[in-house]
């Protein structure tokens, strides 16, 4: 056990008051209705996050721009964000049936909405944990963006420096730009960022957009020139939460639409008395594991499965993908596309239609009502796991009234996770969740364990997981203290939390489950953020993470599929 020094303890302690703190100031912002980020009323908000200094964030401290920390960021806020003024969270209201086109971030699943050249509409339909996500994103952003204007801005007249006004001219400037004119102004832009040449060279194409290949110029200028607004002119950036979005936030609105019709189309199917398994997970791994060797004999015959699932994974697959989600779809598989605003897609597996399997060869002389039905959602966030899985687990009110009490039989979530000794593509096996900020615990009886992945070539990890406020909040210090002492933390994710929450209150409290439902949890690592260079903003998983996902789904399915007892 290795021991913590008191400067440690003590930086820690810090970055625990530091998160405490900006919890409580963006739930008061919130409720308050707006407020100004670079101004007084943002200033807490602002501290704080300086205080903090998360890992993703990285040089945020720093008088030189943050290169990763902004792609990071960039990539989970809407198109043309950089440009506006006036950004405004609202609640689902209508704007789907406008004119205005939605703007869906590349790696965050939320409709925004470019309502004029200065505002922004950001929908929120996941929950609190979706507002802290965009509120330190944007708090970040603002950050940097004054850290330009600090270098531009000669004085409060508004005059800049040379390498300002060749950015501007190279923004401006209508038609595509030229080689020559690209470096020119990366070297203008270096200047004055702080970063070599050769650092914003090589960054500049990953904040390339199919609408703006030179996208890295607009966000740096924009960043600054609305930065300088706000010194020169005291024209605050203002973020505002819609009356409606105040009114819904945590009366499960989205949830139970969304619970509702899972439930109602397996009553139209006659699967609601069945043994229902409830995964969460993503939409490939099941669907995969249980149909792409007959969907793809050829492939299956020429390579191993693993080289199968990974080409399967690869985004020029999508003529072998549609094979075996035809074969899927042709055996019982029925796909729910969200229409409810949750954007969790589900996926129903009948498997007494599923025909000439291995998965399923044990229920051959099994009664089909005893045949599982496997439930598959799509992964929430942060506190929409407790939201999804609490109204999922409540029992179904038919037409006629009457309450029917689901068969649930297990739930198994698979996810990924930040891995606190350990690599990219690792496996941790919970036994329990902490949440972070609070003195709520979650021990459970996991139904996997480390000996079930004795046989497979990957590192396994068994201890307490971090169930975490947000993961653009991970602190190394706060992250050492959980791994270090008592509390054997391994890894931290934003669901695991929620989702044991809503377990036990439905099968010990409502017991509208049974009480001896099973529960699995399994995670891969996604990232290391004690590890410099292993952050969630150094990058994806690529095909690191299918050899997890796929054993995990392997042992989570023969679990599954075992003969039921009746």
């Amino acid at each position: 056990m290795i021991k913590l020094n008191s400067h440690t303890r003590t930086r820690a302690q810090e970055s625990t008051g530091a998160i405490e703190k900006l919890y409580i100031t963006m739930r008061h912002l919130l409720n308050r209705g707006f407020y100004k980020p670079m101004g007084v009323s943002g200033e807490s908000l602002l501290d704080s996050l300086l205080t903090l200094r998360p890992e993703i964030y990285g040089s945020i401290t720093e008088d030189k721009i943050e290169l990763q920390g902004l792609l990071y960021i960039m990539d989970r806020l809407p198109y043309g964000i950089e440009e506006c003024r006036y950004i405004n969270l609202t609640s689902d209201e209508g704007y789907k049936d406008s004119h205005f086109g939605p703007i869906i971030p590349l790696k965050r699943r939320r409709n925004c909405y470019r309502i004029d050249s200065e505002q922004m509409n950001i929908e929120i339909t996941r929950g609190r944990s979706e507002i802290y996500d965009i509120l330190t994103h944007l708090t970040f952003l603002f950050i940097e963006s004054h850290k330009i204007m600090k270098q531009v801005l000669i004085n409060e007249n508004g005059e800049v420096i040379r390498d300002w006004k060749k950015l501007e001219q190279v923004v401006l400037k209508d038609g595509e730009l030229t080689q020559e004119e690209k470096e020119v102004a990366l070297t203008h832009t270096a200047n004055f960022l702080g970063r070599t040449f050769e650092e914003i060279k090589n960054a500049f194409p990953y904040f390339a957009h199919e609408k703006n290949e030179n996208r890295f110029f607009s966000i740096i200028y924009y960043m600054g020139k609305l930065a300088m607004a706000e010194v020169v002119s005291d024209d605050k950036r203002i973020i505002t939460f819609s009356p409606v979005l105040r009114e819904r936030l945590g009366h499960h609105i989205h949830g139970e639409q969304w619970a509702h019709r899972i439930k109602q189309t397996l009553q139209e199917n006659g699967l609601l008395q069945r043994p229902l398994h409830i995964v969460s997970a993503n939409m490939h791994s099941v669907m995969n594991s249980l149909f792409a060797e007959k969907a793809l004999p050829l492939e299956f015959a020429k390579k191993k499965s693993l080289q199968v699932f990974e080409t399967l994974s690869s985004p020029a697959s999508m003529g072998l993908r549609t094979k075996v989600m035809k074969t899927a779809t042709s055996q019982g598989m029925i796909f729910l596309e969200d229409t409810s605003g949750t954007n969790i897609d589900i996926q129903i597996f009948d498997t007494a239609k599923i025909k000439n399997n291995t998965y399923t060869e044990t229920l051959k002389n099994v009664e089909e009502i005893q045949r599982p039905v496997i439930i598959v959602m799509d992964y929430a966030f942060g506190e929409q796991a407790y939201e999804t899985m609490d109204e999922l687990l409540k029992p179904f009110t038919d037409s006629k009234n009457k309450q029917i009490f689901l068969n649930v039989s297990s739930v198994s979530i698979m996810g990924k996770a930040g891995i606190l000794e350990g690599e990219k593509g690792d496996i941790m096996i919970p036994s329990a969740h902490v949440f972070e900020g609070t003195a709520d615990n979650y021990p459970f009886e996991n139904e996997l364990d480390k000996s079930h992945f004795s046989e497979d070539d990957v590192k396994v990890f068994a201890g307490t997981m971090i169930s975490v406020l947000g993961t653009s909040l991970q602190n190394r210090d706060v992250l050492k203290f959980f791994h270090n002492s008592t509390w054997n933390v391994i890894g931290l994710e934003m669901e695991g939390a929620h989702y044991q929450k809503a377990i036990q209150a439905a099968s010990k409290i409502r017991r509208s489950i049974s009480a001896d439902v099973k529960v699995r949890y399994a995670y891969y690592a996604s990232d290391n953020p004690l590890e410099t260079g292993s952050t969630l903003a150094s990058g994806g998983l690529g095909t690191t993470g299918v050899k997890p996902t796929y054993l995990i789904t392997d042992k989570m399915l023969k679990q599954i599929l075992d003969t039921p007892k009746k």
